[in-house]
């Protein structure tokens, strides 16, 4: 009789043990510090942490060793993943994070990793229908499933060039950010029926501009890959905001704005304001008809 009456102890037991470990690894890994070797490597690769504050640089090392336990790393076509591109990976996609509370990416389960440039299979539907199978070369790729695949060379390349080269773990990670509010389509959960209306009329504008401005090959501070769609504008439009803060603030005030209430940052307190803003050729100042 007593061994019966244990089983249904031992059993809450048991499943209390298996509700309570996976917590107990997040705490343990929260409360070890970064290595050296690892903040040398964000302070390398990263160039936003180079100009926060002390308190911002601790709370990008918070999310990152999140990140760092939730998800998996997986080399591809032969590569073997280093600690120099988890730990890279991570903190740049965890600047997307800083002032957000909540869970890190909690869709995400998997990155990916090539060393280069990957080809993809697409099937091209054309006018009268006729389907063609073809092979697509990509930097990276956000999906539903819980991947994100990125290629290692211009993930490193992106924290070395010079101001305003393409950032493919944020725009990656934006459209992971987007995704979050049921579908991927340029408008990420804002929290409020005010909060969307404002965004879709500031979002929408500047798209259009950039449609426009992209079809007469007119220069703007946002990538004409942004005029591909919304989901393509607002992730472009986030690599423009961590990575050319000044640009995007002085050509696109609103835009600008709308950002920064959703992300609750400013990188320009991260990175030096350039000398000065390049004039928009061909009589276009910031995405406006002259």
């Amino acid at each position: 009789m007593m061994e019966d009456a244990l089983v249904p102890t031992l059993l809450a037991l048991a499943l209390l043990g298996v509700w309570l470990t996976p917590r107990w690894r997040l705490r343990r890994a929260l409360a070890r510090p970064l290595t050296p070797a690892q903040l040398a490597i964000i302070e390398h690769n990263v160039a936003q942490y180079r100009g926060m504050a002390a308190a911002r640089r601790s709370e990008l090392q918070d999310l990152v060793k999140r990140f760092l336990h939730h998800k998996t790393f997986v080399g591809c076509a032969g590569l073997e993943v280093t600690e120099e591109m988890r730990v890279t990976i991570a903190a740049q996609a965890c600047l997307l994070l800083l002032g957000r509370p909540g869970k890190v990416y909690p869709g995400l389960h998997s990155v990916l990793v090539y060393p280069g440039a990957f080809l993809v299979p697409r099937n091209e539907v054309d006018a009268a229908g006729v389907v063609t199978e073809t092979r697509q070369d990509l930097l990276g790729e956000s999906w539903g499933d819980g991947r994100v695949i990125l290629s290692w060379e211009h993930v490193r390349r992106a924290g070395h060039e010079a101001e305003g080269t393409h950032n493919v773990v944020l725009h990656e990670f934006a459209h992971q950010l987007d995704s979050e509010s049921g579908s991927t389509n340029g408008a990420p959960f804002l929290g409020s029926a005010e909060r969307y209306r404002s965004w879709s009329e500031t979002l929408g504008r500047d798209f259009a501009l950039l449609r426009r401005d992209t079809a007469w090959g007119y220069r703007d501070v946002l990538d004409p890959y942004g005029a591909t769609n919304p989901a393509e504008f607002f992730a472009v439009a986030t690599e423009t905001f961590f990575e050319l803060p000044h640009a995007l603030a002085t050509r696109h005030p609103e835009l600008y704005a709308e950002f920064q209430a959703y992300f609750r940052v400013d990188p320009r307190e991260w990175l030096a304001a350039p000398p000065r803003l390049e004039p928009e050729p061909w009589g276009v100042v910031y995405g406006q008809w002259q």
